[in-house]
């Protein structure tokens, strides 16, 4: 007679994690708690609490803590899920809304219903690391344009204007503006400004190494104008595994840029995109999507769809255009990452129409007339597309409007239909698409 052994019952844990206190929560196959306890919310209690135990399915919500502790969990030999919070509506719609209670709900949903709490993608630490260093650039962007405007909102207030500059040379600019009764006031901002900036071009620098050395990936994606270093590493950054995208065009509700949808019977009301995903993300492709759309974004079908819809006029027309230029700049990194095929600018609009479509010379077919309005015949200085100077979602954001070099040759009485942003160094912008090589001298 064979002895047959029986498999081993599996647990479903369920952990509420908290800053200092984590609540858990074990239910057995029969859905019956086995187990209820809190501990600390580090390292030691964990690998205390998890570590020579069976393999279990412990369930935790996405957040700032979920990353290190998922990481644990699955070293020690767990199953661990990572939801999604807002799928949890049990958890946040509460009423009796407790750390004990969240645990329990987390294990019984895995237990029962799994599919219907999602599933929440994690980066490895080193790919968070390397994420971190573009987010920390950003963040001193953020802060040099708070200070910017703090020091002209305070020169204003005693009738000084500091005329229109780039945010990287403000702090020389101002400091000849500032009078002897403000000096005590503004000069320590103008120095603070002056460290920002060269701790900036550190990241700069750091992030251009980056992109050679460890994300050659990357470089893919730069085929496409207004996407440098800084956006392609973003992207590559967070979205990770580009395969867990069962198509491309998945990659633009993903990360927010695809609008809510409330229908019921005959009423569908129109409503604004529903910014979830990566909002560091959502908000470089709304700049690259701003530069493409742009005075000097180059002819393109993703440029060509953006002015078609601008034409349709309305109060939020370029508002929509921006967000789906972004959108679409979104699928459309994605599937050059996938293939790794040479991008060709005008592939959709040469399909259509190959008698309109430009020849080697450059030279059109006789009664055609361009799709776009005349760019540029030559390098000018460039739009700003700071994240400080652009709304982080596409809802748009007024800006003065881009000078143009009078000796470049660009044509005066041409005008984008979205207005051009205050100009800033070409250093930065090499970062988002453009190379140095291709901008202007600094005066």
């Amino acid at each position: 007679m064979t002895e047959t052994t029986a498999s081993p019952v599996i647990l479903t844990t369920g952990l509420d994690l908290g800053d200092r206190t984590t609540h858990l929560c074990t239910l057995d196959s029969d859905r019956r708690v086995v187990e209820r306890k809190k501990f600390a919310t580090t390292r030691d209690a964990l690998i205390r609490e998890f570590g020579g135990k069976a393999r279990q399915r412990v369930v935790i919500e996405a957040g700032s803590q979920s990353l290190w502790v998922g990481q644990l969990l699955a070293d020690l030999g767990h199953e661990v899920m990572v939801v999604d919070p807002r799928r949890v509506k049990l958890i946040a719609e509460s009423d009796r809304k407790t750390d004990r209670r969240d645990a329990e709900t987390l294990a019984r949903l895995a237990l029962g219903v799994p599919e219907l709490l999602g599933r929440a993608h994690h980066r490895t630490l080193a790919t968070q690391a390397d994420l971190s260093l573009l987010r920390s650039r950003d963040v001193l962007v953020g802060t040099r344009t708070k200070l910017v405007t703090h020091v002209r909102g305070i020169l204003k207030a005693f009738g000084i204007k500091v005329p229109t500059c780039s945010a990287s040379c403000f702090h020389r600019r101002a400091e000849e503006y500032v009078p002897l009764a403000l000096r005590p006031a503004l000069l320590p901002i103008l120095a603070t400004l002056e460290d920002l900036e060269r701790r900036i071009r550190g990241f700069d620098d750091a992030a251009l190494r980056l992109a050679e050395e460890r994300y050659p990936d990357a470089k893919v994606l730069r085929q496409v104008g207004g996407v440098g270093p800084l956006v392609s590493i973003a992207y590559v950054l967070t979205v990770g595994d580009p395969h867990r995208f069962r198509r491309s065009r998945d990659v633009g509700p993903w990360v927010g840029l695809c609008p809510k949808t409330r229908r019921t019977g005959d009423d569908g009301p129109e409503l604004p995109i529903n910014k979830r995903g990566d909002a560091f993300l959502r908000r470089l492709l709304v700049i690259a999507a701003h530069y493409i759309l742009g005075p000097f974004g180059n002819d393109s079908d993703l440029r060509r769809y953006g002015l078609r819809l601008c034409e349709r006029g309305g109060a939020n027309a370029k508002k929509r255009a921006v967000v789906a230029v972004a959108r679409k700049l979104a699928v459309l990194l994605h599937r050059l990452w996938i293939s790794g095929a040479a991008y060709e600018p005008l592939r959709n609009s040469e399909r259509k129409d190959p008698a309109s479509a430009p020849s080697a010379s450059g030279s059109r077919a006789v009664g055609d007339s361009p799709a776009t309005p005349p760019l540029p015949s030559a390098p000018v200085p460039l739009a700003a597309l700071a994240a400080d100077a652009t709304d982080a979602d596409g809802d748009g954001a007024a800006g003065e409007k881009t000078p143009t070099d009078a000796g470049s040759g660009a044509d005066p009485a041409y005008r984008s239909p979205l207005r051009g942003r205050s100009p800033r160094s070409a250093r930065s912008l090499s970062l988002h698409g453009r190379s140095d090589a291709a901008a202007p001298p600094q005066k």
